[in-house]
């Protein structure tokens, strides 16, 4: 298992989910779908993919989560990917 693999710490977790909250009810939504499956498996390699995508603007965002765009750039990376996948996931 490599540091990547490791499920994320409690305090780590804590500290990702205040840095998510966002100011578009709809971002929060799916967002908070996710945390409902999600966080008791998250791994470190995840939580960077979701601290990459929380460095975009709601509007941003919310065009890579309704597939209106695809990442491209720095964002397109495996983490950012496999997180943005589980985010949009409906149920």
């Amino acid at each position: 298992m490599t540091a990547l693999d490791k499920p994320i710490d409690e305090r780590a977790l804590s500290k990702l989910k205040w840095r998510c909250r966002r100011g578009l009810l709809e971002n929060d939504l799916f967002i908070e779908r996710f945390f409902q499956r999600h966080e008791s498996s998250l791994t470190e390699f995840q939580a960077e993919g979701l601290r990459q995508l929380m460095d975009l603007s709601d509007n941003d965002l919310m065009d890579l989560l309704l597939r209106r765009k695809e990442p491209e750039g720095e964002l397109d990376r495996a983490d950012v990917q496999e997180v943005l996948g589980l985010l949009r996931t409906p149920s």
